[in-house]
């Protein structure tokens, strides 16, 4: 089974569109939150993930926009676009994100789905350091991750090794892909990174596919029309510091 993953679209539509073109033929899609937040489309966005599939876990952004939660977390930029994105999206969209589920879940064996960690919804995992003890304790040997926005994998091995790297580009334009060999004996927490706002220095929107049967995880990365994204943002209002970070990638 080839499963492709995506997280932090954060109602980025250019970036989500360009992500489902460059992605191969997949048998599920399994989402990690933050499908709102940020972003001029939320409403579009919700409705196309909600057409990709039912496997989900709840972000940070989905509970504040959806009303959940409240904004004390929030610095104020994210807060503005908080209360923006709630007072745009539908009802039938604001009780589907509320009603998304915690994680972790397990829609297959040996794999667990998450928005920060196994241990806390909101909890930023970032080095080899913040996930040791995570997965020296973890149920399961695969994780998936996102809520960093930071294409990475960080492991464990079976001597007690931890590692952090991001995936391995040929080249920092266009299309690319790198791909990871999930070994036995070994702990992974995988981020596929943000498909619609990258803080990871590179600003193509970002994505993975699992294929389960060759134990293989593909990671993408996409160019997509930001300038587009941006002039929803600058359009709808919304603060200019999200626009801008879009061309950035931080």
């Amino acid at each position: 089974m080839r499963v492709l993953i995506l997280s932090d679209i954060h109602a980025n539509l250019e970036a989500l569109e360009a992500c489902l073109d460059a992605a191969p033929e997949y048998d599920q899609v399994y989402n990690l939150g933050d499908i709102v937040g940020y972003g001029a489309n939320p409403n579009e966005v919700t409705t196309r993930s909600r057409e990709l599939g039912s496997i989900f876990v709840r972000g940070n952004h989905d509970k504040a926009c959806s009303g959940v939660s409240d904004l004390g977390d929030f610095n104020p930029i994210a807060g503005l676009a908080a209360l923006w994105t709630r007072e745009k999206l539908t009802q039938d969209h604001l009780q589907f994100l509320r009603e998304l589920p915690h994680g972790p879940i397990s829609p297959i064996e040996n794999v667990q789905l998450v928005h920060g960690s196994p241990r806390d919804e909101d909890e930023y995992v970032l080095m080899a350091s913040d996930a040791y003890a995570i997965l020296q304790e973890a149920a399961v040997p695969l994780t998936f991750f996102g809520h960093t926005h930071v294409q990475r994998c960080l492991l464990l091995e079976d001597n007690g090794q931890g590692k952090s790297f991001p995936p391995d580009y040929k080249s920092p334009k266009g299309k690319q892909t790198a791909r990871l060999e999930i070994k036995p004996k070994t702990t992974y927490m995988v981020n596929p990174g943000s498909v619609g706002q990258p803080r990871d220095g590179d600003p193509r929107a970002a994505f993975l596919v699992y294929d389960t049967d060759a134990a293989l995880i593909t990671f993408y990365r996409v160019p997509y029309n930001i300038q587009c994204a941006q002039e929803k943002i600058f359009a709808a209002g919304l603060p200019e510091r999200l626009a801008i970070r879009l061309e950035e990638g931080h």
